[in-house]
């Protein structure tokens, strides 16, 4: 934004697509946002991934249709702002896998999200997947590194019922998102229709 600032400044300043999407806001609490896509009218409650928030939300959304769970790849080398000591991917391992076994959520498909691929595509160049995951004995390509990450998500799920859609994703690429949107959708509706007998 530094680089925009003249043009942020001016007077008739008028935001860009871009300029919306990346600005951000703390979630505190569960925000329900209600929208309507492709003629099908959705519900979409952000809970906010704040280690103080969870306790709030987890019990609420027994009858939810699916859980859209978005995690930060260019976390992995990084730590929580509010405990220095724990890394920011092993927490969301540890909360994916509270998530996605939950009693509330036996059924519920999980729609994964693995965002800031460009962010983490830069970043694996220089700074190791080790850092995350000692373990890993792989190359530090962002396909390999990807992969991985996914793997580790995906493996924490306890039940052969529940069905986890990955899409490795860029939330500004406008692209990028409406082709993951229209996945979403697709699995939204099936899961409908499954509740209903008809799929």
């Amino acid at each position: 934004y530094l680089d925009s600032l003249d043009r942020i400044g001016a007077a008739d300043y008028q935001p860009t697509e871009q300029d919306i999407l990346r600005t951000r806001v703390k979630t505190t609490g569960i925000v329900e946002t209600h929208f309507t896509f492709k003629n099908l009218h959705f519900r979409l409650f952000d809970v906010g991934g704040q280690r103080s928030e969870r306790k709030k939300w987890i019990h609420c959304f027994e009858d939810v249709t699916a859980i859209i769970f978005c995690v930060a790849l260019s976390g992995y080398d990084q730590v929580l702002h509010e405990d220095e000591t724990t890394n920011r991917m092993h927490e969301s391992l540890k909360l994916f896998d509270s998530i996605c076994n939950n009693k509330w959520f036996t059924d519920t498909s999980i729609i994964l999200f693995l965002n800031k691929k460009d962010i983490f595509e830069e970043k694996i160049k220089k700074s190791p997947l080790t850092i995350c995951f000692p373990e890993y004995t792989g190359p530090s390509s962002f396909t390999e590194a990807v992969a991985y990450i996914q793997a580790q998500y995906e493996s924490k799920n306890k039940s052969p019922n529940k069905e986890i859609y990955t899409h490795i994703t860029c939330a500004t690429d406008t692209n990028n998102i409406q082709f993951v949107f229209d996945a979403v959708t697709d699995v939204i509706i099936a899961n409908n229709l499954r509740g209903c007998g008809l799929y």
